[in-house]
């Protein structure tokens, strides 16, 4: 048997920051072999996952990411067991690595597809994964990723738990409303981006039973229509929750549509994560 010494254990324990007893079995299983011992211990990741698979993963933290000029952002969520464990250098270094490779390499819509890919400097994300979950023993689990073209807004809550992607249509990348309007979703919570995602079948029920009492004033047709039109706003604000005709949080004396349209911008899309939900 290969003499394993305390300079041998003390280097991988540098190395993998794992407790010094499983650095030193691994060492001993290794023959010595520091190589072989290291990938001893990342084999014990999927041993590790199995044995806490029944555990709650409810904290955590989402990560985002937006380049400077808001023409991407992207987003990746990543559910852990304990609060201490989501503020934990390690845990952020990897949630970090996640997102910025995410947004700046050539882009993934599953988890797999990201974990798959090495960073700019050719570190594995999944061996990064491995070696983090080998290092906390905690059940991690990569919830979710996603990546958006511009113009687009992000925020996020100081906590993680809560984070918004918004994205627009338009030419103005660089405007702070993108900002404002995502933390404006994170806030109010809308249901609908605009009035065109809204269920035709929905709209048109309400536009016709608007009709009906409108008629009943005996007023003109095109009144009506008028009467209509302006009780459908409070329908879409109101009922369906449409971000666009909300009062914008930082000046409720406009929507969020005339904020938008100020900036020569609409509103396409948005991404509002809850840890967990």
């Amino acid at each position: 048997m290969a003499e394993i010494t305390a300079a041998a254990v003390n280097a991988l324990r540098q190395q993998t920051s794992l407790p010094l007893m499983k650095v030193k079995q691994a060492l001993i299983e290794a023959g010595g072999d520091s190589e072989k011992a290291i990938e001893i211990l990342r084999s014990q990741v999927g041993k590790l996952m199995v044995s806490r698979a029944e555990n709650a993963t409810e904290e955590g933290r989402i990560f985002v990411k937006l380049k400077p000029d808001n023409s991407e952002a992207a987003a990746v969520e990543i559910q852990c067991e304990s609060a201490p464990v989501a503020k934990a250098d390690a845990f952020v270094a990897l949630g970090d690595a996640l997102v910025t490779q995410l947004l700046n390499g050539p882009g993934a819509t599953t988890v797999d597809e990201l974990l798959a890919q090495s960073t700019a400097d050719g570190k594995s994300l999944k061996t990064m994964f491995e070696d983090v979950v080998n290092q906390i023993r905690e059940k991690f689990v990569i919830a979710r990723v996603i990546r958006l073209q511009g113009p687009v807004g992000a925020y996020v809550h100081h906590d993680g738990k809560t984070a918004c992607l918004f994205q627009a249509e338009g030419t103005d990348l660089n405007t702070s409303v993108l900002r404002d309007v995502a933390m404006h979703i994170a806030a109010m919570k809308p249901t609908f981006a605009n009035t065109d995602s809204v269920d035709p079948a929905r709209v048109a029920e309400a536009r016709a039973k608007l009709a009906e009492e409108a008629k009943a004033s005996g007023k003109p047709a095109n009144i009506i229509e008028k009467i209509v039109d302006g009780k459908m706003g409070v329908f879409y604000r109101d009922e369906c929750g449409v971000l666009t005709e909300q009062p914008f949080a930082k000046d409720d004396s406009k929507t969020v549509r005339q904020v938008l349209a100020e900036a020569g911008l609409k509103s396409k899309a948005f991404f509002l994560w809850m840890l967990g939900r």
